[in-house]
């Protein structure tokens, strides 16, 4: 480590990027951690701030304060609110909002990587957790995407993660999704049982591509809605999931032409803005989604200890309804000449 404290750049280095250079000088040091430590101020040049683009010349003094490797990460309790549907000594079930993580993972900053997760939450509410899943994921027998909503269900002893493992392996516990998507979704109802794995161009994203790699995935939809707004034309759908890979109703729908609104990874729109008809002046309407219009509504499943038949749902969170409720205000109005 001490390798990246104090550096003279030989004069063969010439020509190199900044960020390259110091990369190269201690194994198991990535190139996005060095970038975060140039942007965060904590390499100098010759006593200055650089860009990890800097074109070195030979002979700089470079100066690393931070630490090249970022610390553990961990899970500890933090005093988050939690709105849990269901609860007892051995599981609950908990309605996660969109923009929390269910446990701890990367980040820009420290705080990003560690504060302010699901794990985080459970922790302060239940302080006992199964502990199957490992220090960093206690309780955690599933999870759902950062940008998704609603049900997860949390082990809260050792018997009751293996026998809910066992459950979902065997596919005996069935999530139902709501989800709106881009188009006119023209059958009633559709399977798509289509393999997903890791895009190997792209790693952030899955994909339905035949791969070696690939795993089994169903999802089963079905229409609730067609939507002709002035905004396009969209189609709010239920979605219910035998498997559950990796973004696997977000990569299923994009695969058949419908990506989730507001999923920009798979080709949803962000932002959603109107059709400007006749010759009307001023800005377009717009709408400004920050999250996936996926919500896991419904879970059923038998209680892994009781036996006891479990149905649980969570309603609509406030921010779709309210996008719903402004796609259907009216019709688009007729064109007329002016």
């Amino acid at each position: 480590m001490n390798a990246l404290r104090n550096i003279e750049v030989p004069p063969e280095a010439a020509g190199q990027r900044l960020d390259h250079f110091l990369v190269a000088q201690h194994d198991g040091v990535s190139r996005s951690r060095v970038q975060l430590l140039i942007e965060q101020g904590d390499v100098r040049v010759n006593g200055a701030l650089e860009k990890a683009s800097l074109k070195l010349r030979g002979g700089e003094h470079i100066e690393v304060t931070g630490e090249p490797h970022p610390a553990p990460l961990k899970a500890e309790p933090e005093a988050i609110p939690l709105d849990v549907v269901y609860e007892d000594e051995d599981l609950a079930v908990v309605n996660k909002p969109a923009g929390m993580m269910v446990h701890a993972g990367s980040g820009q900053t420290e705080e990003a990587r560690h504060r302010g997760t699901l794990v985080n939450a459970l922790l302060h509410r239940f302080q006992t957790l199964s502990s199957t899943g490992g220090e960093l994921r206690p309780g955690i027998v599933h999870r759902l995407d950062k940008s998704t909503s609603g049900l997860i269900v949390v082990a809260k002893n050792d018997r009751a993660h293996a026998a809910l493992a066992a459950l979902f392996a065997g596919r005996k516990i069935h999530k139902t999704y709501l989800a709106l998507v881009h188009g006119n979704v023209e059958r009633a109802k559709g399977t798509i049982s289509a393999a997903v794995s890791r895009d190997p161009v792209r790693r952030t994203r899955m994909t339905t591509r035949p791969n070696e790699n690939a795993r089994s995935a169903v999802s089963h939809y079905e229409v609730i809605r067609r939507l002709m707004t002035r905004f396009g034309r969209f189609t709010l759908v239920r979605v219910r999931i035998e498997t559950g890979r990796t973004h696997q109703i977000r990569v299923h729908m994009a695969s058949i032409g419908h990506p989730v609104v507001g999923d920009t990874l798979y080709g949803g729109a962000g932002q959603l803005t109107a059709v400007r008809l006749g010759r009307r002046s001023g800005e377009p309407e717009r709408i400004r989604l920050d999250r996936n219009f996926l919500h896991a509504m419904r879970l059923e499943f038998l209680h892994p200890v009781t036996g006891k038949q479990m149905v649980l749902e969570a309603p609509l969170p406030e921010e779709l309804h309210a996008l719903l409720a402004r796609l259907e205000d009216g019709q688009p109005p007729e064109q007329t000449e002016t």
